[in-house]
């Protein structure tokens, strides 16, 4: 039986002891001592503990294209610079790609993310050594003659295999992982749906992210939008997760309530690639589905959920032309609380019975000295603040110090200069 005690830790104003056993919140007390002598004990005096951040959408491996190609519109960005680039990946890539991508969440409070991309074995692995959760995506991608290219083939098929032989951990799930509309055809889209059925898995695409986006589809398929078009075929449900959501009609918004899909934000991506603005207050009003995720590397171009919660709060007040749009203890909650019941983890709140899932922040960090906490983490804070995380009842990160990162940065370093060299 494994145990790990917090001592002195602030949670929601008072201090309290926490046993956290089998990966799981057990008894919040006073003074609690060990029942076993292999217990391990952490004092968090001067520290609050929160529910970490889950990040719900990203390409984790992308931080090897971290300012690669800056300032450029999105078609031509993917068309003529990151995907000529990404060709050039190989499995060893992603793997530490993934690794450096993980080491920064970790860092900045991130115990989940939900990843689209290549060689999805390798983000997998990195996920499983850094002990973080991760929901990994069978990729559909087509090439130019409207087929699923063949080493998407062979990873979705490896994934399957490791679901079927019982190779993931409980930490790693699985989604359906279709691109786009414009890059996935209705054939392929329509198998996704009845795999989604089949595996009982849900889905997760870009959508809606751009109005050139919009216009063709509408152009394509018969004057529906993104949204209308994936109702069409099936995909529009609970189990939806729609990356993006940028350019949608008061029609599209009240669909997507209806269903009870999933809306991922991400204000910095949208902003750097001026993709258009999230109606974030119209959503939140119709009863959306709301999670924040940062996209990758390439286009944000960091890992920060700090970040996100912040834009997308100011965003959300100039959007709807008042400083009581989008408050701060919402915005926290969709980034935190939100996204893991966005993808079924019995996480997301410090309570017995819970998946102990933790951030313990430094409240005597400048960033949080004087007004009420939550605003602070909103508003005022950043990485600097977290001090230590704990995933599955495990300390990842012990006094910002993760285990191996030096190396982890060294490598990174390695295959993206290579990544870059022509």
């Amino acid at each position: 039986m494994e145990q790990l005690i917090i001592k002195n830790a602030k949670l929601n104003g008072a201090t309290t002891d926490i046993l956290i056993e089998n990966g799981r919140f057990k008894t919040f007390a006073p003074h609690i001592t060990p029942s076993q002598e292999q217990c391990e004990l952490f004092d968090a005096c001067g520290m609050t503990i929160v529910p970490p951040f889950f990040n719900a959408h990203t390409h984790a491996a992308m931080t090897l294209f971290r300012g690669f190609a800056d300032d450029i519109e999105l078609f031509d960005w993917l068309n003529n610079y990151i995907w000529p680039a990404e060709a050039k990946l190989t499995p060893y890539d992603v793997y530490c790609g993934s690794k450096l991508a993980i080491l920064e969440m970790i860092k900045s409070g991130t115990v989940f993310f939900n990843d689209m991309y290549w060689f999805q074995e390798e983000t997998i692995r990195a996920a499983e050594e850094m002990g973080v959760r991760a929901a990994v995506g069978l990729l559909f991608l087509e090439d130019e003659n409207g087929n699923i290219a063949e080493r998407n083939v062979r990873g979705n098929q490896k994934l399957l295999e490791m679901k079927k032989q019982q190779l993931l951990s409980d930490r790693i799930t699985l989604t359906l992982a279709p691109h786009a509309v414009y890059t996935v055809s209705e054939r392929n889209l329509r198998r996704v749906e009845e795999l989604a059925e089949e595996l009982k898995l849900p889905v997760h695409i870009h959508l809606a992210e751009t109005a050139r986006e919009v216009q063709e589809c509408r152009k394509e398929h018969s004057g529906l939008s993104p949204v209308e078009y994936l109702a069409s075929l099936g995909l529009l449900n609970r189990n939806l997760i729609a990356a993006h959501s940028v350019h949608l009609s008061n029609y599209d918004i009240e669909m997507l309530a209806d269903a009870q899909a999933v809306l991922v934000h991400m204000p910095c991506s949208n902003m750097k690639l001026n993709s258009g603005a999230f109606r974030f207050a119209d959503a939140f009003k119709a009863g959306c589905r709301i999670a924040l995720g940062t996209d990758g590397c390439a286009s944000n171009n960091n890992l920060s959920m700090f970040d996100e919660m912040k834009f997308a709060a100011l965003a959300a007040k100039r959007e709807d032309n008042s400083p009581t749009a989008a408050p701060a203890d919402y915005v926290f909650n969709i980034a935190t609380t939100g996204g893991a019941e966005a993808f079924g983890i019995d996480s997301g709140e410090i309570a017995p019975g819970k998946l102990a899932d933790a951030v313990l922040i430094n409240t005597d960090s400048s960033y949080l000295t004087g007004g009420e906490f939550i605003p602070g983490m909103v508003y005022s804070a950043d990485s600097s603040v977290v001090d230590s995380v704990i995933c599955n009842g495990r300390i990842i990160m012990k006094h910002r110090v993760v285990p191996g990162e030096k190396q982890i940065i060294e490598e990174g370093r390695k295959c993206a200069a290579k990544l870059r060299t022509k």
